[in-house]
């Protein structure tokens, strides 16, 4: 169910694999996609599971994602269009999908203010990440640290030339080359360097999804993929330490 599970202090994290759920092939078998035509009592089902095994009776929070840089306050209930969540609410449990974007985790549990965030190309070249820094230190975030999940790694991501010129002109570290020698985009590193601008401890949880046959990805199997999730929360013993 997990590819990396951590606990930092009064936050609990954890990114998904694709086993341990109830979706048939191709799906087989946590699909925590919202679309798709998996089976929507299947993929009910998996989110189920996951919340009952990472965070039992807390509220789900996540966001319809549209790729762009638009943060909200996490609402349970209430799913937005949003690539970014932030909560300084105890018991809720953030969540952002993939299936070769690059999900970021981020905590400053001293503050008792997390975050989530979904980065693709066009979210990172809009600032996705920065906004979701930016959104948690107006709840008071100082010290905050970036967990990076599995994401299509720079040696797979294939895009036209043209493209990662573009691309690489807001962030030039995001500038790769395929393992077959065409031009490249590694996601994960723009956003890895995005953070580092704003003074973000970073830690690398990462896979190449592409290359991980535990992992989905959307680049590899298409249409037949389906979606790992990230997922954070504070655990109530985050009011004793802010108190």
């Amino acid at each position: 169910m997990y590819h990396f599970r951590d606990t930092h202090g009064p936050v609990d994290l954890a990114f998904t694999d694709r086993f341990g759920g109830v979706s048939a092939a191709p799906y087989f078998s946590l699909n925590l996609s919202i679309s798709g035509d998996d089976d929507p009592q299947a993929k009910a089902r998996n989110h189920r599971l996951l919340l009952d095994d990472f965070a039992p009776g807390d509220r789900l929070a996540d966001a319809y994602q549209v790729h762009g840089n638009t943060v909200a306050t996490a609402v349970p209930g209430h799913r937005p269009e949003a690539d970014g969540l932030v909560t300084d609410h105890a018991g809720v449990v953030l969540m952002v999908r993939a299936a070769d974007c690059v999900p970021v985790l981020l905590a400053d549990p001293e503050a008792g203010v997390i975050g989530a965030a979904h980065a693709g190309r066009n979210g990172m070249v809009a600032g996705v990440v920065p906004a979701t820094v930016a959104a948690m230190r107006e709840l008071g975030a100082e010290a905050i640290t970036a967990w990076i999940g599995p994401y299509i790694c720079g040696g797979c991501y294939e895009v036209p030339a043209e493209m990662r010129e573009e691309v690489a002109a807001v962030e030039p570290a995001s500038f790769a080359t395929t393992t077959w020698d065409t031009p490249a985009l590694d996601i994960g590193a723009g956003v890895v360097a995005q953070l580092a601008r704003d003074d973000v401890v970073v830690i690398r949880a990462s896979a190449c999804t592409r290359e991980s046959s535990s992992l989905f990805s959307y680049r590899r199997d298409g249409a037949a993929s389906g979606r790992q999730a990230a997922v954070i929360r504070l655990s109530g013993d985050v009011e004793d330490l802010i108190a």
